[in-house]
């Protein structure tokens, strides 16, 4: 699976946003930065599509910052890379490859694939990532 690093970042800061779910104050951009080491100028710009696309909200002012629009159980990880990593299907050029048998079952491989990657992307909420890093921070017991 190949995901820009535009699109991981901006699976971070959907993280950091879900994390402080509930809490009436908007997360500042730059604590999302600094918590995460993103360059600020880029999270930003990553902040403004997800904007764009309904997932987030932003308020403005000295106590301004963003906040999920949609709880975190309704925001999926396909949700999030879709809108930052809109790819566009493979380019099929008909002159470099004849459609022959063996060309067709490699490229519905490459279909298979393809939709088992959304699927899986489509299963997991920003609520499953939450409950993971918390599970993380988890405090274990030795004797």
């Amino acid at each position: 699976m190949r995901v820009s690093a535009k699109a991981e970042y901006a699976c971070i800061a959907m993280l950091e946003l879900a994390a402080s779910q509930g809490n009436p104050q908007p997360v500042r951009v730059k604590a999302i930065a600094d918590a995460q080491g993103i360059p600020l100028r880029f999270l930003v710009q990553i902040l403004l599509q997800l904007k764009g696309a309904g997932l987030v909200a932003s308020t403005r002012g000295a106590a301004g910052g963003y906040h999920l629009t949609r709880t975190p159980e309704t925001i999926s990880l396909a949700d999030v890379i879709n809108v930052i990593d809109r790819t566009a299907p493979r380019r099929q050029d008909p002159t470099t490859l004849a459609p022959s048998i063996a060309v067709r079952a490699i490229r519905a491989v490459w279909q298979e694939i393809q939709a088992e990657e959304q699927r899986m992307l489509e299963e997991v909420t920003l609520a499953d990532l939450v409950r993971k890093t918390q599970q993380a921070h988890e405090p274990t017991y030795q004797i």
